[in-house]
């Protein structure tokens, strides 16, 4: 591998690594589009990550959404977005005090695991010819896969919540039918799947619509990873 390329792909993946902080910073500073227990909606913000494992392959994509994870808890921790959460995992005298081994497994599953797996997004590159569908198919299993990370996690952690959000107004039968039918695990998983569903889903969406419009730019779809 030629010095040009590295130092192509090292800035690449950094101004990826700026624009996904830069998306996600300004939505966490929009107050609507942030759930009160953590989560938020972004405007495709994980897609240049995405990218980069498109652009570069699998490895180096990992590397940089291992990167971005990092990156993405300290600025939640700066922007105080979670930092409430995170912090109520650790003080003992805090109402949502869960121990602290219980916020090291809540970081390691919504912070590091959730991010990291979009590290995956490239994987179609070399398997699907057409390079829209291939971005856009990476960035739905991507995000699909921290979708399902932050379902474990709420199920395991948050699962207490699931009554009092089931009996709040707007889910009318719905709520009522699941407090019905549905009690200790089952309920905290359903719960799970609908309060991380709520940014989730709408995401996975607007990212991949993003994939495919982004995917015509032929910086992108040149083939750079067969140099590695």
């Amino acid at each position: 591998m030629d010095r040009t390329f590295k130092t192509q792909r090292l800035t690449t993946s950094a101004v990826m690594l700026a624009l996904s902080v830069t998306l996600a910073a300004v939505c966490a500073l929009i107050p609507f589009l942030n759930l009160p227990f953590g989560g938020s909606f972004t405007i495709a913000s994980m897609l240049p990550v995405v990218i980069v494992s498109y652009m570069y392959g699998i490895k180096w994509g990992f590397f940089t959404s291992i990167t971005y994870s990092v990156l993405q808890m300290l600025m939640d921790l700066m922007l105080g977005t979670s930092s409430s959460v995170i912090m109520a995992m650790f003080i003992p005298s805090s109402d949502g005090y869960m121990g602290s081994l219980a916020g090291v497994f809540i970081i390691l599953i919504d912070y590091f695991i959730a991010y990291s797996v979009l590290g995956i997004g490239g994987i179609f590159r070399k398997r699907v010819k057409n390079p829209a569908l291939a971005l856009c198919l990476g960035s739905v299993l991507a995000l699909s896969l921290r979708f399902i990370a932050h379902i474990v996690s709420g199920t395991i952690f948050y699962g207490a919540w699931a009554e009092w959000f089931f009996s709040q107004e707007g889910f009318y039968k719905i709520g009522g039918f699941i407090l019905e039918h549905f009690s200790g695990f089952s309920l905290s998983l359903i719960y799970s799947v609908f309060y991380n569903g709520l940014f989730m889903i709408p995401e996975i969406i607007i990212t991949a619509v993003a994939a495919v419009i982004v995917s015509r730019i032929p910086y992108i779809s040149k083939t750079e990873s067969e140099k590695i």
